[in-house]
């Protein structure tokens, strides 16, 4: 499957804003990544071929059946195969003991966040005294004269 480097132009494009030329040399990196990444899946796919290929002689032998090849293997010894186990308990002991110390640490990390947030966050002595000072002073000034209160107001929306 080949690139379409008009397609990938307009991706880059629609995702960061940069355009880039048909012609510009990271189509050319793209072109090399796709042809590694092809050989490297090529190269997979012929393991698991030849591993799929040995694991169905092995099935094979196992069964007492004639292998790919057409030679008869006959069955192997009753006494030397050992059935599969097929079921297990979903969490060992020291699994569970694990889980239990990580949602213990999970809870006391939170509770720790939640704490901090608590004591930090939220005005100080200072900043509740500078509130209180400036709600007393928007309900006087109403009660101001308008000349005082107009240059108050200038003085207030200089930066």
């Amino acid at each position: 499957m080949a690139l379409d480097p008009h397609k990938l132009r307009l991706q880059v494009f629609e995702k960061t804003g940069i355009r880039v030329d048909v012609d510009d040399p990271i189509f050319a990196l793209v072109a090399l990544n796709e042809a590694v990444l092809e050989e490297t899946v090529e190269r997979h796919l012929a393991r698991l071929d030849a591993a799929s290929a040995d694991l169905a002689e092995q099935l094979r032998a196992g069964a007492g059946l004639a292998p790919a090849g057409g030679a008869h293997v006959p069955p192997p010894a009753s006494g030397g195969v050992r059935p599969i186990a097929t079921s297990h308990a979903a969490f060992s002991p020291r699994e569970l003991r694990l889980l239990a110390a990580a949602a213990a640490v999970a809870v006391l990390a939170a509770l720790l966040v939640l704490a901090g947030q608590a004591l930090f966050s939220g005005p100080g002595a200072s900043e509740r005294a500078a509130l209180e000072r400036a709600a007393r002073l928007d309900k006087a000034l109403p009660r101001l004269d308008p000349k005082v209160r107009a240059a108050l107001q200038a003085e207030l929306d200089k930066p």
